[in-house]
C-alpha cells in the first residue's frame, strides 16, 4: 500500500488554484524529491498531507487513513518556517518532543545534537539561525514515522552542514517509511533521491524515478528541472 495516495486533489482559495486534479502515490521506503517554482502548490500538498488544510475536492490518504488523529501518529512533519518555542533549551525540546510523541528516539536526537556540536543546554534563541533549523530537523527526523514530510529541511544551514544533514535523512527512516523532500536546492539533494516529482501551478507534470530521468534525458536532475522551468 502507498504511504502517501492523492487521488484527484484539488485545493483553491476563491478564485485561484493552488493544486489541481493530483493524482500521486509514494511508495514505502522512497526518498521522493517534490520539486518546483514558487507557488506551485509543493506547501499546499505538503499541508494537505498533514492535515493542516482540507481538500476543496479528491482525497489524500496516509498509509490508508484521511488526515486526522490515526494519520499523524505516522507523520513526522518539517515546515518552511521555525515553529519552535525560542524560550526552550534544547534538552527541554527534547523532553517535550518524547512526551508528545510515543515514536521519538531521544538517543538518537542526542546523537545528532553532539555529531553537530550543539549544546542541549542552550536555549533556542541563543542558537544561530542555521542551528535552530538544524535542531528542527533532528527533532523531525528522530521520530520513527512512516511519513516524513520535510519542507526545504536544508535552506538555511551552511553548505558544510547539508551532507550531515542529507546523510542523517538516509539513516534515520526505516525501509517502511517514506521521505519526501521539497527543495529549491535541487543539486544538493539529488544524490539522495529515488524518485522526482515535478509540479507546476498545482498540475502534475512529471513523476519518475531520478536515474531513470537522468539515463533518459543525460542530465542530472538539476538540469532538467531548469530547462523544464526556464524563465
Amino acid at each position: 500500500m502507498a504511504i502517501l495516495k492523492c487521488a484527484g486533489l484539488s485545493k483553491r482559495y476563491g478564485s485561484v488554484s493552488a493544486l489541481e486534479g493530483l493524482d500521486l502515490a509514494v511508495e514505502p521506503g522512497r526518498i521522493v524529491g517534490l520539486l518546483g517554482p514558487n507557488g506551485s502548490g509543493k506547501t499546499t500538498l505538503i499541508k494537505l498531507a498533514n492535515g493542516l488544510l482540507r481538500p476543496s475536492e479528491g482525497k489524500v490518504l496516509i498509509d490508508g487513513w484521511e488526515p486526522g488523529v490515526e494519520s499523524k501518529k505516522l507523520v513526522s512533519y518539517l515546515p518552511e518556517r521555525a515553529c519552535l518555542p525560542e524560550w526552550m533549551t534544547v534538552q527541554g525540546l527534547l523532553g517535550f518532543y518524547g512526551d508528545f510523541y510515543a515514536d521519538f528516539d531521544r538517543a538518537a536526537a542526542t546523537d545528532m545534537l553532539s555529531r553537530l556540536e550543539i549544546d542541549p543546554k542552550r536555549k533556542l534563541r541563543h542558537l544561530s539561525k542555521g542551528n535552530r533549523e538544524k535542531v528542527q530537523l533532528i527533532l523531525v527526523m528522530s521520530r520513527k514515522a512512516k511519513l516524513y514530510l520535510l519542507d526545504e529541511p536544508i535552506g538555511g544551514v551552511d553548505p558544510a552542514a547539508r551532507d550531515f544533514i542529507l546523510g542523517t535523512i538516509i539513516q534515520s527512516y526505516n525501509p517502511e517509511a517514506a521521505v519526501i523532500i521539497s527543495t529549491h536546492l535541487i543539486a544538493d539533494v539529488e544524490k539522495v533521491l529515488d524518485d522526482v516529482v515535478f509540479i507546476s501551478r498545482g498540475k502534475l507534470l512529471l513523476n519518475a524515478s531520478a536515474d531513470d530521468l537522468r539515463e533518459q534525458r543525460g542530465k542530472s536532475v538539476d538540469e532538467v528541472f531548469r530547462e523544464v522551468f526556464k524563465c
